[in-house]
């Protein structure tokens, strides 16, 4: 395969820093650009939200990604608007939208634009073209819907088995840094859940990265 798209699961929306993001009375950056009309990119907007985890996937993307074709390779797994550019905008009314679905649920206002954007996504694609979820497999909250859409080509990081959010998120970030991929395996037929392995060494005092 010559390249890949990456598919990187959405940040919780209902959580402590959600409610410091929406608190209409927050005078930093992000949550002020929230509360415009011309809102907020969501990749920034998830990275404050899920901190590590994310940012680690996002950081991952955009280093495997030449940044001419980042807003078609890297698209972000919502709760109602199915897979959107890590630069598209959100505002503070799509945030209060995704914090009210539940994707373990299954609703169909979360499978329905999901389908509908990872069909378009799969006619489009070059077939030699892998497509990477970064985020869980252990369910089928995403999993069910991708992998009968692109069927072999649905990819994940092979280190992912076992680990948890915030190991993932460091592992993440490291081959970020690095410029380096993981080694990926399909979905398909893959062992989902698996031993914990060791825990990642930790990086030098003072690396802003890896601070949540």
């Amino acid at each position: 395969m010559d390249e890949h798209v990456f598919l990187l699961s959405p940040a919780r929306c209902d959580g402590p820093r959600a409610k410091m993001l929406m608190n209409p009375s927050a005078t930093f950056d992000l949550a002020r650009q929230l509360r415009t009309e011309e809102g907020a990119p969501i990749g920034a907007v998830f990275a404050f939200l899920s901190s590590l985890y994310f940012r680690g996937k996002l950081a991952y993307a955009q280093a495997l990604t030449s940044p001419l074709k980042q807003g078609s390779r890297i698209k972000v797994i919502t709760t109602n608007l199915g897979l959107r550019s890590p630069l598209d905008a959100v505002t503070h009314a799509d945030l209060v939208a995704f914090s009210g679905i539940d994707l373990a649920d299954g609703d169909e206002r979360y499978l329905g634009p999901l389908r509908r954007d990872a069909e378009r996504l799969a006619r489009i694609l070059p077939a030699t073209t892998g497509v990477v979820l970064l985020g869980s497999i252990a369910t089928g909250k995403y999993v069910d819907t991708l992998l009968s859409l692109f069927g072999e080509r649905l990819l994940f990081p092979a280190d992912f088995v076992g680990r948890g959010d915030m190991s993932r998120g460091g592992l993440l970030l490291r081959n970020a840094r690095a410029g380096t991929a993981l080694s990926y395996l399909p979905v398909a037929g893959a062992v989902r859940r698996g031993k914990r392995p060791p825990k990642l060494e930790r990086l030098p005092r003072g690396n802003s990265q890896e601070k949540a």
